[in-house]
């Protein structure tokens, strides 16, 4: 049974990838609309476009990064809405900037928690709904993050439009900046190469060695050399998308692991979270 392409189907591809309309109407109609796979075909096929990442959720909104007063636990809460006339909005800032307050206040574990939570002796599930009666749109907690360590820095970027949390063994104020920022511009996929997940991990290399094997000049060529050069790509894969490999935004110089050491030998980042609309 053929599935039907649309051309929203079509048009969320390319808005995704930034590949051409007949490239994203031929990538869904050879995986059968499927999505993701149709992501992995274009780039099977040579195409410079983004890998999924699990940071692109609420199209519009305002995100919160904020952690508790001694640093040592981190919420990122998500409030989304249909348009940036309604995100922009100041009123709806400081709507969400209230529920994260409650978020950090209540030290809730989960959304659930969260809509239980009380502002001013109401409940947030509540506001909620008074407010998209209020303004017309739909709007809920659409990502909600938490992360507990010795020390959480946490950075808003783009006018609430991005949110990171950043986890380290120790107090490391202007490191601890420093590197949420490093995640913000670069969006690294992990801490290092051995907490890329497994399912990353393979789905990368996949791409690359179908990409190896496209190659007209590996024609005949054996397997031992094909899988030889797909170690050299994945290994340029962790040095750009993985944290503690990839060049220091302030100093180009050395990487973010070199940064860590020059502040502190024993300063290690632990784990890192960034929430990013669009």
């Amino acid at each position: 049974m053929s599935t039907t392409i649309t051309a929203a189907d079509i048009n969320k591809l390319r808005q995704a990838t930034g590949a051409g309309m007949m490239d994203c109407r031929k990538a869904l109609t050879e995986t059968n609309g499927d999505f993701e796979a149709a992501i992995d075909w274009l780039r099977k096929q040579g195409q410079k476009v983004a890998a999924k990442r699990s940071d692109r959720d609420a199209k519009e909104g305002v995100i919160i990064a904020q952690t508790t007063a001694d640093n040592k636990t981190g919420f990122i809460v998500t409030i989304s809405c249909e348009t940036d006339f309604v995100s922009k909005n100041a009123d709806f800032v400081a709507f969400a900037q209230s529920i994260a307050d409650a978020a950090v206040a209540n030290n809730v574990k989960s959304v659930e928690e969260l809509n239980e939570a009380s502002v001013n002796g109401a409940k947030v599930a509540d506001l909620i709904n008074d407010k998209l009666a209020s303004i017309g749109e739909k709007i809920g907690i659409s990502r909600f993050e938490r992360i507990e360590a010795p020390y959480i820095a946490s950075y808003i970027h783009g006018a609430h439009r991005l949110g990171v949390l950043v986890a380290l063994n120790q107090d490391a104020t202007d490191a601890g900046k420093d590197v949420a920022m490093q995640i913000a511009a670069l969006n690294p996929v992990a801490v290092d190469a051995s907490s890329v997940p497994t399912e990353v991990v393979e789905r990368e290399r996949a791409i690359v060695t179908e990409q190896i094997s496209a190659d007209p000049k590996m024609a005949g060529k054996p397997a031992e050399m094909i899988s030889k050069i797909a170690d050299g790509k994945m290994n340029a894969f962790f040095k750009e998308q993985t944290l503690l490999a990839q060049a220091f935004v302030k100093d180009g110089s050395k990487t973010v692991a070199d940064y860590l050491k020059s502040v502190n030998a024993d300063l290690k980042v632990i784990e890192f979270k960034r929430v990013a609309l669009g």
